[in-house]
């Protein structure tokens, strides 16, 4: 694993400080899922996480689906503290292609 911190290609996103970064979070059920961080992107006044939900077949650092989550909490030190699944599909959709834009040097997208 590199422990370089990588650069997005526009100044409202933050990548992971290192990959394969990854949280637990608990979803509507109560069920846990791990999902690895792929960056921070601040779009209209918001905060969205960008995520890769992984397990034994689809391990960190690799590819799949992207679960974007919009920070509804902040800590006291200003970083992202909660996070709520995005259900507006229109939000979604133009923070994704905001997502690919800011990384089209760090990821491939098909």
């Amino acid at each position: 694993m590199s422990t370089q911190v990588r650069e997005g290609s526009a100044p409202n996103f933050c990548p992971p400080v290192e990959e394969g970064l990854s949280f637990t979070f608990q979803d509507q059920n109560g069920d846990t899922v791990q999902l690895e961080f792929l960056g921070l992107l601040m779009h209209e006044d918001a905060r969205y996480g960008f995520f890769f939900q992984i397990d034994e077949e689809a391990p960190a650092l690799s590819s799949g689906e992207v679960v974007v989550l919009e920070v509804t909490e902040l800590d006291a030190d200003g970083q992202p503290d909660a996070f709520e699944f995005v259900e507006d599909e229109a939000v979604v959709r133009d923070v994704y292609e905001a997502f690919k834009q800011a990384t089209r040097d760090l990821y491939r997208f098909e």
